[in-house]
């Protein structure tokens, strides 16, 4: 059985391009600007507070876990409240080593890892619309342990360390994904996966996206009449259930394309295309240019 939320980061092929050491000691308060990139952080030790615009204000502690798909501003500061000291995200990812807020002697009273996650080859958007935006896990045995072994990759690199960290990455934001409220998630794969009937279906269009499917075909999977499939899917999914169906094999299709490895006849025929010319129409009006274009950009 097809496994879609695997098949969702596998296509993204996630990467963290960026995971440096932060620390603070005694009272300090940072305000980043917008990144507008998906970014995570990892509390080491001790506690911060962390606000991020348009969301209720957290407190941090070791062994918690943060993953802002699209990172909007936010301050983060210890406990105390003292002035903001404004940053820019992408100055602060040159900084090689050690980052420091507040006193810059001593022992540090909080240190944790951030970072922040490059895509290889998939649309990052497909990350946004599987999350909240803010997803903060607390108490999570499986991610303290993944958290630990990118902490030992980022803070010690060893020959191989690229590819095992994107792995870890990888197993990072499957748990993250996981982990997330499906109640606070918006409509989406995550929330689809959650309803045992819809699962049914999805699974079965991610393992055979080649088929013609009907909306019948898929209700009878879930075990539902037609129209309440239909509504049930397009209320927790957010899209209706060929609109979803559509959109995958767009992504497949591109991803196949850019491998460059495959004419663009097989590529049709894989993502459940009887024509050529139909799926260059699809496929152009879905993405706004050609196949043979996408393959050469």
């Amino acid at each position: 059985m097809s496994d879609p939320l695997s098949d969702v980061v596998r296509l993204l092929r996630p990467r963290a391009v960026m995971a440096n050491l932060i620390s603070g000691k005694g009272g300090w308060a940072v305000r980043y600007t917008e990144y507008g990139q998906p970014s995570f952080c990892i509390v080491l030790e001790g506690h911060s507070r962390l606000a991020v615009d348009g969301h209720d204000a957290v407190t941090l502690q070791a062994g918690d876990f943060v993953l802002l798909p699209t990172t909007p501003a936010f301050t983060l500061s210890s406990v105390d409240a003292v002035p903001v000291m404004p940053m820019d995200p992408r100055e602060a990812a040159k900084t090689r080593g050690e980052l420091r807020y507040g006193e810059r002697r001593g022992p540090a009273d909080m240190r944790s890892l951030g970072g922040a996650f490059a895509f290889d080859c998939a649309d990052p958007g497909l990350l946004v619309a599987l999350l909240p935006r803010v997803v903060h896990v607390r108490g999570s045995s499986r991610l303290a342990l993944l958290v630990k072994l990118v902490s030992e990759e980022a803070m010690a690199p060893k020959p191989g360390g690229e590819f095992m960290m994107s792995r870890l990455v990888e197993a990072m934001l499957i748990e993250a994904m996981r982990a997330s409220s499906t109640a606070d998630a918006p409509a989406g794969l995550l929330r689809g996966l959650a309803d045992e009937r819809l699962a049914k279906a999805l699974q079965q269009m991610h393992a055979r996206v080649e088929r013609a499917w009907t909306v019948a075909q898929l209700a009878k999977l879930a075990a539902l009449s037609r129209s309440a499939f239909y509504e049930r899917f397009t209320r927790t999914v957010g899209v209706a259930p060929m609109e979803y169906l559509l959109a995958w094999r767009m992504e497949i299709a591109k991803e196949l394309l850019r491998a460059g490895k495959v004419p663009v006849s097989e590529v049709a025929e894989r993502v459940g295309y009887g024509s050529t010319s139909t799926f260059s129409t699809a496929f152009s009006r879905h993405v706004g240019m050609a196949p043979s274009r996408h393959a050469r950009g």
